[in-house]
């Protein structure tokens, strides 16, 4: 496939250049609101009535949405060319003079923790700050680990040059890597995408060539995670959080007995899943179990179709527009006004994503496009994520996010979308075999394998707990995880020992990857439920996807008869993986 053919996203909705006048007057803006708004409000909270407090949020919404968006930018325009050292130096300059900006108004939210339940009950129960209710709701779930305002002020202004800083140098790492493949120095998103090849022996080729380089850089890799744990577990101790992975769970505004239910469930299902999986992919390969780099191989017969960008466009648009016709008229707009980078890049961010940005602009999606069908996959999971956030843009930049676990609600729900278009207009009995076993590995690698990632990081974190990790007993963490949750049917070997260095999320955003799987399961049970024809399904969904943050996973699915909190409510959606795995021992 070309790459001309592959769109580039155009950034200038958010800024023309990075060099322009537009951001420092910005910048400018946003230092003048905030010193402001200190002068207004500091010690001033509870002397405030509703709509006083109310009016005071409003404010605090404006200056932080032009943050946001310069900080947007900056981003999206790394992620583009991660190997560009102008863009790294433009992205660390603007992540200090964001965290220089907001430190003046710091206090807020801190004030905010300290008000008297009685006085802000009494705000919040008129005038303008109802509106705000589940902003605040969300901020005072932190109450009881805040720390004294000195405390706060010197982590947010240190977090620039400490955790952050140790996060750029992960990225700039990864994306600095090349691989020797077929002669030519390739970057880590052309082997993983050969990883999938229908050449066994290209499979191979890419898969030691990876563990080969990762381990070359496992040391420096081991160092960023150790010094990541420890920070986290300092600030966690600071803050009283019971376990390493509670704050995350208080972000996502879910229980931890929620959480820990999940991940029970899912382990428990590891051999009726993954386990009967494999053996059965094996049977089909004729061994007796496959080599790790055949995982994701495409079956025997599979005449791996290549996809056009156009061809998935298309079919992408279809499954949306015959779910909900609003939904492909949103998801249309990302491919007619260039809100998409899809092109291949040395350099370019490996992963994909749909960035938020700012209700007053729109979102931008990342992905590298070959051409297979999990690019489609891909790209209608990145939609989803797409017509999901400018649903959820009206509810303002404070309230429009939605917690991890309900973020993946649109994007798998928009990947099962798809699917099922491909599944039923397929007539072929052995393509639909291809399809079906395709969306098993999709939703194992949701599923199984996220949970194994949440036991990899739980059993690192604790581990660091009683010192420093070697990068031997980091790989042998990752050799028990891999082993129990993908079973007998997949086979092993040292060079695999290093395949958990280029999972970004372990140092992005540590705890992030059980969203995943919550997702997953929660979009089954609820597709489960619109297969059944539940009235007004539809509407119910858009009206899901709107809420943003203001609404919690109880309340969201409520209106579906779905409760996260019942561990039927996993069962249902782990039931559905088991049912096509079912299906394809009956094509047997």
């Amino acid at each position: 496939m070309s790459e001309t053919n592959l769109p580039e996203w155009d950034l200038s909705d958010l800024y023309p250049a990075p060099d322009g006048p537009e951001i420092e007057a910005d910048f400018d803006r946003a230092e003048s609101l905030s010193r402001e708004f200190a002068g207004t409000y500091q010690d001033k909270l509870a002397s405030l009535d509703g709509d006083g407090l109310g009016q005071a949020i409003a404010e605090y919404e404006v200056f932080n949405e032009i943050l946001y968006k310069a900080m947007s930018f900056a981003q999206l325009l790394y992620a583009a060319d991660v190997s560009d050292g102008e863009r790294g130096r433009f992205y660390q300059t603007v992540q200090e003079r964001v965290t220089d900006i907001s430190t003046l108004t710091l206090f807020f939210r801190l004030e905010i923790n300290r008000l008297d339940e009685d006085v802000l009950a009494a705000q919040v129960a008129s005038g303008k700050a109802t509106h705000f209710a589940p902003w605040i709701r969300d901020v005072r779930a932190f109450r009881a680990h805040q720390l004294s305002d000195d405390l706060e002020k010197l982590l947010h202004e240190k977090s620039v040059s400490g955790r952050a800083a140790w996060v750029r140098l992960f990225d700039e790492t990864e994306a600095s890597l090349r691989f020797l493949l077929d002669g030519k120095q390739v970057s880590m998103s052309d082997v993983l995408n050969q990883m999938s090849d229908t050449d066994a022996a290209k499979r191979k080729a890419a898969a030691k060539v990876l563990g080969q380089v990762l381990s070359e850089n496992i040391k420096l890799f081991s160092l960023v995670t150790n010094t990541l744990a420890k920070d986290k577990a300092i600030e966690d101790g600071w803050r009283s959080y019971p376990r390493p992975i509670s704050e995350r769970n208080l972000s996502n505004q879910v229980e931890d007995q929620v959480v820990d239910a999940l991940v029970s469930s899912v382990r428990d299902s590891y051999p009726g899943l993954s386990h009967r999986y494999y053996r059965l992919k094996a049977k089909w390969f004729g061994v007796d179990a496959l080599d790790y780099w055949d995982r994701n191989a495409p079956l025997p017969g599979d005449d791996a179709k290549v996809y056009s960008w156009d061809d998935a466009r298309r079919t992408v648009l279809d499954a949306y527009g015959r779910f909900e016709p609003r939904l492909a008229e949103i998801a249309e707009q990302f491919f007619d006004k260039h809100w998409i980078d899809a092109a291949l890049r040395e350099g370019k961010d490996s992963g994909a994503f749909s960035h938020s940005t700012v209700p007053s602009v729109h979102p931008y999606i990342l992905m590298n496009f070959h051409g297979k069908a999990r690019d489609v996959m891909t790209l209608a999971h990145e939609l989803g994520h797409g017509v999901h956030q400018v649903l959820s843009g009206p509810q303002g930049t404070l309230m429009a996010d939605t917690p991890l676990t309900t973020a993946e609600t649109a994007s798998v729900f928009g990947e099962m979308l798809t699917f099922r278009s491909l599944l039923e207009g397929e007539d072929d009995p052995a393509r639909r075999r291809i399809l079906l076993a395709g969306k098993v590995e999709d939703m194992l690698n949701t599923v199984v394998r996220q949970i194994a990632f949440h036991s990899f990081e739980e059993r690192l974190h604790d581990e660091r707990a009683n010192g420093e990790l070697s990068a031997e007993r980091i790989g042998d963490i990752w050799m028990d995880v891999q082993g129990e949750s993908l079973g007998p049917g997949i086979r092993f070997d040292d060079d695999y020992r290093s395949f958990w260095a280029y999972i970004p999320h372990f140092v992005h955003s540590p705890f992030y990857v059980y969203a995943y799987a919550f997702g997953d399961c929660l979009v089954n049970s609820l597709y489960d439920v619109f297969q059944a024809g539940h009235p007004g399904f539809q509407e119910k969904y858009l009206t899901m996807l709107g809420a943003g943050g203001t609404l919690r996973h109880k309340e969201l699915l409520e209106p579906f008869g779905l409760d996260a909190s019942d561990p039927e409510f996993w069962k249902r959606g782990l039931g559905i993986v088991a049912g096509f795995v079912d299906e394809l021992e009956k094509m047997e």
